[in-house]
Order: structure tokens, then sequence, then C-alpha cells
């Protein structure tokens, strides 16, 4: 009796869409439709995808060094807009990059440039935390473009702030405190502008806060960062030395 009742219930609901299907077709009924189309209505509007292909993501990769997955994501999200998808993982790169700065690194390599002519070369240390890492071709590649960086800025001295010596940051506060412009000011706002200038002058002379030669949008510790979320290391740029053809010479006769 069971098997019967549930074979009836199944005949009754084929016989009711087979109806349903009829009335629709021969435009007999007009509730069916009237239904259908209000709960549409009710449902969200599909979300439209932009078409996401290869040769994209793999641009975005290649500027930002995140995942090809994350890189799909971010352009899917952003409906294909190269430039906010590359900005929201940058930001995410960033991010990843200072967790991992507190990190130990101790291996790397040291990489060199010499420029064409011969009359320019640099050599550079880059850190990384193992030596695993340091053999990657994506990491030696980073090295190299640090040292073309040092190449193409004369004025770069150091590093980051922490290498500029205390003497040398109160040595040019002092001769900035002189200038005329500021003569008859308030100290309190003597002391603003001079510091203000001071900073000024101290970035011109930090490898990390210079634009990168090969993407100005980005600086070198964003570079530098980038290769971070890239690898999954922490990565640092140790030091460097520039060599000029005639430059030590020229310091002998100095001295």
């Amino acid at each position: 009796p069971t098997a019967t009742k549930e074979t009836m219930l199944y005949s009754q609901i084929l016989l009711s869409l087979f109806a349903a299907s009829s009335a629709l077709s021969l435009g007999g009924v007009t509730t069916a439709p009237r239904c259908a189309a209000a709960s549409l209505q009710r449902l969200p509007a599909p979300c439209m995808q932009a078409v996401i292909d290869a040769k994209t993501v793999k641009k975005l990769r290649d500027a930002t060094g995140a995942g090809m997955m994350d890189c799909k994501k971010a352009l899917v999200e952003h409906s294909g807009d190269v430039e906010k998808a590359t900005e929201e993982l940058r930001m995410k790169g960033l991010a990843s990059a200072d967790k991992k700065a507190s990190r130990k690194a101790s291996e790397g390599i040291i990489e060199t440039y010499v420029h064409t002519g011969a009359k320019l070369g640099v050599m550079v240390e880059v850190n990384c935390e193992t030596d695993f890492v340091a053999k990657r071709p994506e990491f030696q590649e980073l090295a190299k473009a640090i040292a073309m960086q040092v190449a193409a800025c004369p004025s770069v001295e150091a590093v980051s702030e922490s290498d500029i010596s205390p003497e040398f940051i109160e040595k040019e506060k002092k001769i900035e405190a002189q200038s005329e412009d500021l003569q008859g000011k308030p100290d309190e706002i003597v002391q603003k502008i001079v510091s203000g200038r001071v900073n000024k002058l101290i970035k011109t002379k930090l490898l990390l806060e210079q634009p990168y030669i090969r993407d100005p949008n980005m600086s070198v510790d964003e570079l530098v960062k980038s290769y971070v979320g890239k690898l999954g290391e922490n990565i640092k740029v140790a030091r460097f030395i520039r060599f000029n053809v005639g430059e030590a010479e020229a310091a002998a006769e100095e001295e």
C-alpha cells in the first residue's frame, strides 16, 4: 500500500508538470509565467564577471610578485582593472613583508653590476633566510635590480635611515638653521622647517626610498617587499659599494 501511494503521488506530480508545460506552450495560462517572472525578480542579479585571460594574470603577477590565484582573484574582484588589482596586491604584499621583517636573514648573495664602458661598477649584498631561496632565479633577479638601481642613483649613500649617523643629521640641521630665509623667525617654526628640510635631504640619500628605475610608481622598498611576498622569506638589502674609475686618485689628491 505504501508503494502504491508513492507511485500515485509521483504520477500526480508528473501530470501536473505536463499540464503546466502544455499550458505554457499553448498560451492558455498566463499565471505560471507571471509567477516565474516574479520569482526571478526576487533573485539577486547575476554577478557579471570580466573575462580574465592568462596574459593579464601573468602581467599582474610579474608586476606584483603575487601568486597566480591571488592575481586572478584580484582581477575578478576589480572587474579586470589591472591598476586597482595591482594596488590591492601591493598592499597585501607590504603587510606580509612587515610580518616577516623580524625574521633573521643571514643567507643571501653578493651581486655586481658593471655599467657599459666599464667606468662604473656596483657591488651589493642582499640577504634572505635560507640558502634555497638565495639560489632562486627570482632572488638573483632582485639582487641584480638593486645593483642597477645603485648605479643609477649617484646621490644614494645608505640603504635606510638607520644607516645615517646621528652626527650627520645634527650637522645638517645646524647648517640648515643658518639659512638666510630662517633668520628672525620664532625658534619653534625654525625647528619644524629645519627638520622637514633635513628629512627631505636624507631621503635623497637612502636607497630604499628611491623610486624604482623600472617602475617609478613604486619605491625600492616596495620592490623588495614584493619579492618577500613572492618568495615567502624576509629579504634585506644589507650594504652596497659604488666604484667610479678615477675616484681613488681624486680622493688621494684631495688628501
